[in-house]
């Protein structure tokens, strides 16, 4: 079904730069709106925008189509490693999941730092 979808939207956006391209320039920014050519009518004019608005709502469509399609095959995930449906066992020593990350809930004095070594001289070879 997605692929369909995609199929179809780059059909929309191939189709609608061509029709896009093939209007005439109306502020003649670089100086080749103008000049004989087989789409000079007013009629030929408004048929080609109305087909580019036509395909820019079609477009719109299925952007809009192809995200909802995607958003549903994203699941919830955890970052806690537990099947879903079931609850984790409390840690040992009844801490909460912080206190396990910490040392598996035991609550234990700080150790005490390591006295800083003397800088050692530069030694030559």
């Amino acid at each position: 079904m997605q692929t369909v979808i995609i199929v179809i939207h780059l059909m929309v956006v191939v189709t609608m730069v061509g029709l896009v391209l093939l209007q005439r320039s109306e502020g003649g920014g670089l100086g080749m709106g103008g000049g004989a050519g087989f789409m000079t009518n007013r009629g030929t004019a408004n048929v080609l925008t109305r087909a580019t608005a036509i395909l820019a709502g079609v477009f719109f469509v299925t952007s809009l189509v192809l995200s909802v399609l995607a958003g549903l095959d994203r699941k919830p995930r955890t970052i806690i490693n537990a099947p879903a449906g079931q609850q984790q066992p409390a840690p040992p020593g009844g801490g909460n999941l912080l206190d396990e990350l910490k040392g598996g809930g035991e609550q234990q004095p700080p150790a005490a730092p390591a006295p800083p070594a003397a800088p050692a001289p530069p030694q030559s070879k």
